[in-house]
C-alpha cells in the first residue's frame, strides 16, 4: 500500500493501554484493523462498535492461537498490510538469582515468542499477497535498550526484540516487507500507573517519574506505519522528557 492508502492492520495487545491507543489512531487514520489480545470483553471495549475494526481473542505465545488470528484477518480482508507487535507483560521482578524458571518462560513466550511466532505469520501472508509486502512495527519499550533494576526477564526479552526487528528488516528486503521498533518509555497507561509515584532507581531510592501522553506514541505508531514501503522508520524512541534514561544508571 502507498502512503495515502491505509490498509489492514493486525495489532496484537488490542484491549488496554498502548495497544488501545495504537489501535485508536490507526482506525481514525482509515485502516482496518484486527484487534487481537486474549479478553474478548476489553477488546470489544476498544473496538466500541467500529465497523472497522474486527476482534480476534488470540494468545500469541499459543502457535495455532496465532495461527488462527491470521487466518480470520485474511479471510475477513484478504490480505496484511502493518502488524504492531505489541503484547507484553512485565514479568517476574527481581535479580537473576531470584526468579523463577516458570516466570521467566512465561515472560518469553509473550513477550519474544509471541512476536516471533505473529511476525512468522504475517511474512508468509505479505511474501504471497498481490500487491506483496507489508511492514511489521515491534514495541521493544526502553528496556530494550536499558533496564530497569529487578526486571532481568523483561529487559532480556526488550533487548532479543532489537535482534528480532534487525533481523526481519534485513530478511524481508527481498519482498518489500520492513521492519522498525519503537521504544516507549513512561506513556502513562494502566499499566504504567505507578512510575507517576514512586519508581525504583539505579541506586535504590524509589522516586515518582513523569509520564506522557500515550497518544503520542500510539501517534508516531501511526506515522511509522503510514510511510511507503521504500522508507522504514528502524527505531524510534519516545519518552517523557525529563524521564531518567539518558544518563541513569
Amino acid at each position: 500500500m502507498d502512503a495515502h492508502t491505509p490498509g489492514v492492520a493486525v495489532v496484537t495487545g488490542a484491549g488496554t493501554g498502548l495497544g488501545a491507543a495504537i489501535t485508536h489512531a490507526l482506525l481514525d487514520g482509515g485502516y482496518r484493523v484486527a484487534l487481537a489480545g486474549r479478553r474478548a470483553d476489553t477488546l470489544q471495549n476498544t473496538a466500541a462498535g467500529n465497523p472497522n475494526a474486527l476482534v480476534v481473542p488470540a494468545d500469541v505465545s499459543d502457535p495455532e492461537s496465532v495461527r488462527q488470528l491470521f487466518g480470520r484477518v485474511v479471510s475477513m480482508w484478504g490480505r496484511i498490510d502493518v502488524l504492531v507487535n505489541n503484547a507484553g507483560t512485565f514479568g517476574p521482578s527481581g535479580g537473576v538469582d531470584e526468579i523463577s524458571v516458570e516466570d521467566w518462560n512465561a515472560t518469553v513466550a509473550v513477550n519474544l515468542t509471541g512476536a516471533f511466532l505473529c511476525a512468522a505469520e504475517a511474512v508468509r501472508i505479505m511474501k504471497a499477497q498481490r500487491p506483496s509486502g507489508g511492514r511489521i512495527i515491534n514495541n521493544g519499550s526502553i528496556s530494550a535498550q536499558t533496564p530497569r533494576p529487578g526486571s532481568v526477564a523483561y529487559a532480556a526479552t526488550k533487548h532479543a526484540i532489537t535482534g528480532l526487528t534487525k533481523s526481519i528488516s534485513l530478511d524481508g528486503r527481498p519482498f518489500g516487507i520492513a521492519c522498525g521498533q519503537i521504544d516507549i518509555g513512561n506513556a502513562a497507561t494502566n499499566m504504567t500507573g505507578g512510575i507517576a509515584t514512586g519508581a525504583r532507581q539505579a541506586d535504590g531510592s524509589v522516586r515518582p517519574e513523569p509520564t506522557f501522553d500515550a497518544r503520542h506514541a500510539a501517534d508516531a505508531v501511526r506515522y511509522m506505519a503510514g510511510l511507503p514501503l521504500d522508507t522504514n522508520v528502524q527505531f524510534l524512541t519516545i519518552t517523557a522528557t525529563t524521564m531518567p534514561f539518558i544518563g541513569r544508571g
